[in-house]
């Protein structure tokens, strides 16, 4: 019993903190407080986000196949997450699991579909809304959304790069959809994003 409950400890990591390297995977994590962001890079150094994972999402489900994990998992702000070994999932674990890899797939086609088929300023609009109820959002002194993200951060997450990104964010806030700070972005207006979004 002892076994499982230090298989069940929750991990305390900096915002910043790399959690996981890519290797071989052994354990399930969950996401109990904060977000967690999944990325690779190429030969060049480029880096990609692959998704977000908020409280309650999981990552690391390589350990369900004992298949190499090809990527970082990093703190994107404080963040507690739990290791699970897969053999001692409940029955109700199990459910979760499943429902949230469908969750998974479907935004990994709706990314794809993103990438191949939107213009990028509809992109950086759906990546905004996306990140509207994570860890990275806040709200300012007049209740508008605001998330906190820096221009490089942006880019890796659209498949884009920060110069490009830079010019798309201020043709929406020109547009009045938002307000560009250093680091941060506030949603002034959601709908009109969410057009832009094409979703």
């Amino acid at each position: 019993m002892g076994a499982v409950r230090q298989l069940r400890e929750a991990l305390t990591f900096a915002a910043g903190e790399v959690i996981l390297f890519p290797g071989q995977a052994e354990e399930l994590y969950r996401v109990s407080e904060g977000l967690v962001r999944i990325h690779t890079v190429d030969d060049e150094g480029n880096g990609l986000t692959l998704r977000y994972v908020k409280p309650g999402g999981y990552f690391g489900e390589e350990a369900l196949r004992g298949l190499r994990r090809r990527y970082f998992a990093e703190a994107v702000t404080p963040t507690v997450i739990e290791v699970i070994s897969p053999a001692t999932l409940t029955a109700t674990e199990n459910l979760a699991l499943t429902l949230h890899l469908v969750e998974v797939m479907e935004r990994l086609y709706l990314s794809l579909h993103r990438l191949s088929g939107k213009r990028l300023k509809s992109r950086i609009a759906a990546e905004l809304l996306d990140l509207q109820d994570s860890a990275l959002a806040s709200y300012d002194d007049a209740g508008q959304t605001v998330v906190h993200i820096t221009h490089d951060d942006l880019a890796a997450a659209v498949g884009s790069v920060r110069e490009t990104v830079t010019k798309v964010v201020g043709e929406l806030t020109r547009e009045g959809l938002i307000d560009a700070g250093y680091g941060k972005i506030a949603l002034l207006d959601v709908g009109k994003l969410g057009t832009v979004a094409g979703e």
